[in-house]
């Protein structure tokens, strides 16, 4: 692969509106895209949004890259969803049922079913943060199973394995864990410290990533929250520390890793896209999200900017090729069979 190629497998594009630009379309055929993220604003119904990737993947075909595209979204179960249809039932709602672990097994089925018939192969759920006070950040939406690590462990492993039964990829998401932050820690709007301690993350918000491993899962997002027992300096997403170090020394956890939006709040200090995207894939980060918290916001150019980067980097001996050419080689598996 050139240089511009081995950079574009870490890059995941997202847009604004119903129709993708003709840049995008461009990046796509070089060779130079991993996968596109669709956000509400992209998404009319489920017919428009198969013909749209429809599209992308025949773009696709001419690439020298020769895998499908990583097509992923947030369809996480409750309020927290792109499409219309399953998962309907919250997180909450699953671990608060009569029968959670039967409803967990299910919703995975469902949406992997509701996913794939619209051309989604990836599922950037569920959320495994293990939640510690009633309305918490992550709580208020209804996005934790339990406030119990060992539940929100089986339920988000029973998840995961029935969604990807189905051809699927689940992610589990926001390594370390968000569980224990406040209504107002929100690393979209700023920069987010969870003071807890290692004992604390290992015994607790990272019970559910052992299971999530387990049980197969593919891709783990990392939060863009810091953790000072883990990196006293950097948000987990930019560490390698957590993400080398924790995530796949610690747990073992060989699949692929992806950040969060790379236009959240909590990364203003480290500069643009470009600058963010490159510390990220220098600290382990396999899949670059290059995408802002505002969806209408969104453009082609966040990912262009990162590739250019990237493809800099490589060219100059800035970012190691060989480690490169083992997270291309991570993604493409994940494109080829996820």
């Amino acid at each position: 692969m050139s240089d511009a190629q081995l950079a574009g497998q870490r890059i995941v594009y997202a847009y604004s509106g119903l129709t993708p630009p003709q840049s995008l379309l461009t990046k796509i055929r070089a060779g130079e895209a991993a996968g596109v993220i669709f956000f509400g604003p992209n998404i009319s119904s489920s017919a428009q949004l198969r013909a749209v990737i429809s599209g992308l993947q025949e773009a696709n075909r001419s690439s020298p890259v020769h895998a499908p595209l990583l097509m992923m979204l947030d369809q996480e179960g409750g309020i927290i969803r792109r499409l219309p249809g399953a998962p309907s039932l919250s997180e909450k709602q699953i671990g608060e049922s009569a029968q959670p672990v039967a409803l967990a097994d299910q919703s995975g089925t469902a949406a992997g079913d509701n996913l794939s018939t619209a051309g989604i192969n990836v599922n950037l759920a569920p959320v495994l943060d293990v939640y510690r006070q009633a309305g918490n950040f992550i709580d208020q939406y209804q996005r934790s199973y339990s406030s119990k690590a060992v539940v929100a462990a089986q339920l988000g492993a029973a998840f995961i394995a029935a969604q990807e039964e189905t051809g699927v990829a689940a992610t589990a998401k926001h390594f370390p864990g968000l569980g224990a932050a406040t209504t107002s820690q929100d690393t979209d709007a700023g920069p987010v410290t969870l003071n807890l301690s290692l004992t604390t993350l290992r015994s607790i918000d990272e019970v559910p990533y052992r299971a999530a491993i387990a049980a197969g899962v593919k891709l783990v997002m990392v939060s863009w929250a810091s953790y000072p027992a883990l990196d006293p300096r950097l948000p987990a997403g930019l560490s390698s520390s957590v993400i080398n170090g924790e995530l796949r020394g610690h747990l073992g956890f060989r699949g692929v890793t992806i950040t969060d939006g790379l236009g959240a709040g909590a990364l203003a200090r480290f500069g643009g896209f470009a600058q963010r995207g490159l510390l990220a894939a220098h600290a382990g980060a396999d899949l670059l999200l290059c995408a802002t918290t505002n969806p209408n916001d969104n453009t082609p150019a966040h990912g262009i900017a990162v590739l250019d980067a990237l493809a800099y980097a490589l060219a100059s001996g800035r970012l190691e090729r060989g480690y490169a050419e083992q997270a291309a080689a991570r993604v493409i598996m994940l494109r080829t069979d996820p």
